[in-house]
């Protein structure tokens, strides 16, 4: 009996919504791998021990420097261990830290999840991650699996399921024996477990009929070079749709024959990896690019084996996977991250005048807080050189017709340029480029009508729609803000950031934020993919039908500020080109966590106050988190253990922990260096220098600049720490770097400061964790002590 409501429960978990009147959206996502226990992060000099590696000169080449010390890490017994510095390695000139990152090789072949970040300054290696395959390689791709061989896949899926029922015996042993179990007792059972079944539906919905389809369609050994059995397997599992796993079931054959591998990429730069293009794969929008590499899966005797396997790029209606299946069969899916979760330039002939904006104006976080007013196009001279409505003729994938002569830039009249491509979604589909979009003509003035009133439910939607040129304009402005905010702080073109055409500075072009209105897709939600450094970032915004007249997400700043730095976590954490790095557990947790820190820090004031998220359009006080962000441990109890409870295994509930713990920090921070009344540096003069005004720290020699205040100087912290934090990073390892951004920055004078406000919440040099899983679970111990020095 408690089987088969286990099986009903998670049975009734629905992966999407339509109407007017649904639900939460409940998007489903996979996001699952290997942990790695032999992964490490080391941070200060004292737990820096080499076998024989001495610091360079201060001008030695910094990439010579990282070459020394990967050879010295790998040791004697391994300095023919293969590896190569991938393109997106780069000296942030801000702080003249170089981020070389490294991916291991094994017979020519990448090991996917083998990665090092180092963090080299003045001949120094001031931080590394490094979670290399230290084992016995195989001679040769090997076409056969080992018996022993943990598949995350479905020890994930075995063990949430086991969790669930033992969840569901501590729940039913609460109850009156005397009575049965209703619906109304079950909708509770699920409300206190939703997050668990959600996890499971997404995951596991369709794993044992995966397993039956590689167990009845064994694959030949002379066939481990075709990839489609074990993406069609994949599909399987990844599609919401089952109507689509009946068809892939039912038609195998002629779902694997309509599949075309069109061929090698032969325009890789050298030195990277050579890519498939496969067309006609079920659920997807697009071809899926594919290539062979080693993943490290554990063994049942606790050593780690290479296991060959297909890595996958699927993008699909809402969603956009990263992959990898074992490429002999039976497949099993190893890892999968969804990445849905940041020269001279010339001159136009004619001075083009800034635009102009109707909008609630930034630091108003929704239209409770105030009302809108005509704002200008704030665009920064650096982050932004052109404008928000310029962008080059050829990077501008909307113009058709043929430029006018010598002209580079093209200037637009609508919420289109260089950093965002912003317009109503309501057919909730991938085309954005003929999407409706408001024109402001040769005025520049964004001024349209936002006066939503209440109606009948049928209405709801038209009224909503009616005002979509308000809409978009809020949402181009916003992204616009924070494009260039994040720059002044350090995501720039060769962190990775989103831009259409990179003015000669670096880093990889082409990827503008494609910004959705009104998404037709879903209710009640936002999301953002996040593809590598060169690809479009999409950021889907809905409205919320929680009040009538419906509520707009795209007037939350909150709401938009965190999707962004979605974008920003994942482009800062492991490289612009690696986008695997956030998926799931503790990782994918501080990606929701450092959204919902920098969206409260934007909209804070001078006069504290305690901050819910997404309050306004969810129409609940308490918002969409378990508590709001407080310094009062009655308003917001959480520690680093509250993420062993079961209600916060999800990445959204560990993200608010992690969001919570920041927001101490940060606190901290304020009270001793004091509050900016703006986050945003002082414009630049012509010439290109920054003005330290009261913003910075007067200016010494060739340091970087040091914001002044504790709410900017936290900002930079935490966006510098993403830069030294490894792939995959723990919340020791974020804990860690962002003490060391400070020890860059500042010579160390938070060092105390930073460890007393993490070991507030448990997060002191004390704290441990064991028998971390995937999805989060583990048994973690607060540590409330700091380091000697600091008693």
């Amino acid at each position: 009996m408690r089987c088969l409501l286990i099986a009903s429960l998670l049975a009734g978990i629905v992966g999407s919504v339509s109407g007017h009147r649904a639900p939460v959206t409940a998007r489903k996502s996979l996001g699952f791998g290997p942990v790695h226990a032999h992964a490490v992060y080391r941070s200060n000099p004292y737990q820096i021990v080499t076998n024989g590696f001495v610091p360079q000169s201060p001008d030695a080449d910094p990439f010579e420097v990282a070459r020394l010390f990967i050879n010295d890490i790998l040791g004697p017994n391994q300095v023919q261990a293969s590896y190569r510095i991938r393109p997106d390695s780069y000296t942030d000139p801000s702080t003249g830290v170089t981020h070389v990152y490294v991916r291991q090789l094994v017979q020519g072949i990448e090991v996917a999840d083998g990665n090092m970040n180092i963090n080299v300054k003045d001949g120094k290696i001031l931080s590394y991650g490094n979670s290399f395959f230290a084992g016995t390689p195989p001679s040769l791709i090997a076409l056969t699996d080992s018996p022993t061989l943990r598949y995350p896949h479905r020890e994930y899926c075995e063990d949430l399921t086991a969790e669930l029922e033992k969840q569901y015996t501590v729940f039913a042993s609460t109850q009156n024996e005397q009575t049965p179990l209703g619906s109304h007792k079950m909708s509770e059972f699920d409300a206190s477990v939703g997050h668990l079944t959600h996890m499971h539906y997404s995951n596991c919905q369709f794993d044992g009929l995966a397993d039956e389809m590689a167990l009845e369609r064994p694959q030949a050994v002379g066939d481990v070079g075709d990839m489609r059995p074990a993406l069609l397997q994949f599909m399987v599992a990844a599609t919401p749709k089952s109507e689509m796993v009946n068809d892939i079931l039912g038609k195998y054959n002629e779902h694997l024959e309509k599949m075309t591998i069109s061929g090698i990429n032969h325009f890789t730069p050298e030195g990277e990896q050579t890519y498939f293009f496969v067309d006609n794969v079920p659920d997807t929008v697009n071809p899926v690019k594919a290539n062979i590499a080693y993943m490290q899966i554990p063994s049942e005797h606790g050593s780690v084996e290479l296991v060959t396997v297909w890595k996958f790029e699927v993008e699909m209606e809402d969603n956009w996977y990263e992959a990898a299946v074992s490429a002999i069969a039976p497949h099993r899916i190893v890892s999968v991250v969804d990445w849905a979760s940041d020269a001279p330039i010339p001159v136009p002939d004619t001075p083009k005048e800034p635009a102009s904006y109707n909008v609630f104006a930034w630091g108003i976080n929704d239209p409770s807080e105030g009302n809108r007013t005509v704002e200008k196009e704030n665009f920064d001279g650096l982050a932004s050189p052109m404008g928000w409505h310029s962008l080059p003729f050829a990077n501008d994938p909307s113009f058709k017709s043929v430029k006018p002569n010598n002209a580079f830039y093209r200037n637009t009249s609508t919420t289109f340029g260089n950093n965002v491509f912003a317009q109503e979604n309501w057919e909730g589909q991938n085309a954005y480029l003929n999407n409706y979009r408001p024109d402001a003509g040769s005025s520049a003035v964004y001024d349209f009508k936002y006066n939503p009133q209440a109606s009948d439910s049928d209405e709801a939607m038209d009224v909503a729609q009616s005002y979509i040129n308000a809409t978009v304009t809020q949402l181009f402005y916003t992204s616009n803000m924070i494009h260039d905010l994040y720059y002044r702080y350090g995501f720039t073109e060769l962190a990775g950031n989103f831009q259409q055409y990179n003015f000669g500075r670096g880093g990889r072009e082409g990827d503008a934020v494609i910004a959705n209105a009104q998404d037709g897709s879903g209710f009640n939600n936002a999301n953002f993919m996040t593809p590598p450094d060169g690809t479009n970032g999409r950021m889907r915004m809905y409205l919320w039908n929680t009040a009538n007249p419906y509520r707009d997400g795209d007037f939350e700043a909150g709401i938009v500020i965190h999707e962004y730095s979605h974008g920003l976590s994942t482009r800062l954490t492991g490289g612009p080109l690696n986008s695997g790095c956030l998926g799931w557990g503790e990782s994918g947790g501080m990606g929701e966590g450092w959204g919902d820190f920098l969206a409260t820090t934007i909209r804070s004031t001078e006069n504290y106050s305690d901050y819910a998220m997404g309050a306004w359009a969810a129409n609940r006080a308490k918002g969409i988190r378990n508590y709001p962000y407080s310094l009062d441990e009655t308003v917001n109890p959480s520690t680093y253990q509250t993420l062993d409870k079961p209600g916060y295994w999800g990445v959204h509930a560990i993200g608010e922990v992690w969001a919570q713990i920041l927001w101490l920090v940060s606190q901290a921070l304020i009270e001793k260096h004091g509050f900016s009344q703006t986050l945003y540096p002082p414009m630049p003069f012509e010439n290109g220098t920054v003005p330290a005004n009261d913003f910075y720290r007067p200016v010494v020699g060739k340091k970087p600049l040091v914001p002044k205040h504790g709410n900017t100087l936290s900002v930079q912290l935490v966006i510098s720490g993403m830069k030294l934090q490894p792939c995959q990073p723990s919340f020791f390892d974020a804990r860690d770097a962002i003490i060391l951004a400070d020890e860059e920055l500042t010579g160390g004078e938070n060092f105390c400061t930073l460890w007393k406000a993490f070991s507030l919440r448990g997060l002191g040099t004390d704290a441990s964790v064991q028998g971390r899983t995937p999805w989060g679970g583990g048994i973690r111990i607060n540590g409330f002590a700091t380091p000697a020095t600091c008693t």
